[in-house]
């Protein structure tokens, strides 16, 4: 792997850098199939997505290359039930002319670690494409096991896309209960068992 370029900063991601987090993510959107998304959201949006994730708890971490965004990454609850909020996806996202060069895993070692900090249990990685070999190399690298496939459930480009499900403990991951659980949490009420919607 070609070394990464330097200098470069891996920092927490800002307003201002919301329109060049929509023009790295606009390449991906409209020629890639990483993202099921179709239309590039633009900067106003790119910026309410940061501060949600933000105001979460959660990282949304940059990397500047010479003074320049060329690429992202953040983790956020993996859905948005009570009993997911210690389980996080992750999204990592470059511009064209650094991939490849060592940057993505920059970027989401030290997502993880933040989100370990914070008391994060489980790292969840959807990754578009099952013939998606950087991002699942990436993950696989960095401590990901694949846990498994989604057939066929996304269409764009002409095409069915598979998903690849990615699975990384974090922290104590399972051996405990989670930092701040309240005791509420280990009793299920009458009212709510027996569901049958997606959890």
């Amino acid at each position: 792997m070609t070394p990464a370029p330097s200098p470069i900063l891996i920092r927490p991601g800002a307003a201002a850098d919301a329109p060049v987090l929509a023009a790295v993510y606009a390449g991906h959107v409209l020629d890639g199939v990483a993202t099921f998304e179709t239309e590039p959201p633009g900067a106003g949006e790119m910026a309410r997505r940061l501060a949600d994730v933000t105001a979460g708890g959660w990282p949304w971490l940059v990397a500047e290359c010479s003074g320049v965004v060329r690429g992202y990454a953040y983790a956020a609850p993996f859905r948005d039930r009570p009993a997911w909020r210690w389980c996080l996806e992750d999204s990592v996202y470059l511009a064209p002319d650094v991939c490849g060069l060592g940057l993505g895993r920059l970027l989401l070692a030290e997502l993880l670690a933040r989100c370990e900090e914070r008391g994060a249990r489980q790292m969840l990685a959807v990754i578009g494409d099952s013939g998606n070999a950087a991002s699942i190399g990436l993950h696989r690298a960095l401590g990901f096991a694949p846990v498994g496939l989604l057939r066929d459930c996304g269409w764009k480009h002409g095409r069915w896309i598979d998903v690849v499900l990615m699975q990384r403990p974090l922290g104590r991951a399972a051996d405990a209960p989670p930092d701040g659980a309240a005791d509420g949490d280990t009793v299920r009420s009458a009212a709510t068992a027996g569901g049958s919607a997606a959890p």
